[in-house]
């Protein structure tokens, strides 16, 4: 089985970006004041500025032992029906006019492209999840590899009783 692991950092431009959004705003802020105000005003914004990134980056996409994990959920792969690694447009469809207000989301806005993960128990209360991906068809694979393994329903292996 072909265990497969992401993190979903924040991209380095990102960061770069936040250097003169803090700047800028802290200026607004602070503009008039004197004293220790404007170093505790750019500090308590680049203390949240940088919490929100690392947050943001912190969320981990993982298959293995039999389970994918995606931020904090976890999906028995044994569950998973059909898997398909979308292309930006897709991946645009599914997150806008297409999508599912049930469905389980992992997406940063930074990630174009996500693979679908359909369940194979059509009376779920989750018709699909969506989970961003750097590497898409690389995570698909490793779905389906893990499926395989797990003698997953529709995987052509019978589970080992």
């Amino acid at each position: 089985m072909r265990e497969y692991r992401e993190q979903l950092h924040v991209p380095v431009s990102w960061w770069l970006l936040a250097i003169p959004v803090v700047a800028i705003l802290g200026g607004e802020i602070f503009a008039g004041f004197g004293g220790i105000v404007p170093a505790l005003v750019y500090g308590v914004l680049v203390t949240a500025v940088a919490a929100f990134l690392f947050t943001w980056g912190a969320a981990r996409i993982e298959v293995a032992r039999g389970v994918l994990r995606a931020g904090g959920a976890k999906l028995r792969l044994t569950d998973v029906g059909q898997v398909i690694a979308l292309d930006e447009k897709q991946s645009a469809q599914l997150r806008g006019p297409r999508a599912d207000p049930a469905a389980r989301l992992l997406l940063r806005p930074y990630l174009k492209r996500a693979v679908y993960i359909s369940l194979a128990d059509p009376a779920s209360e989750v018709p699909y999840w969506l989970v961003a991906s750097r590497r898409p068809a690389r995570f698909a694979a490793a779905i389906e590899s893990g499926r395989k393994a797990v003698g997953a329903p529709g995987t052509g292996r019978k589970a080992v009783g």
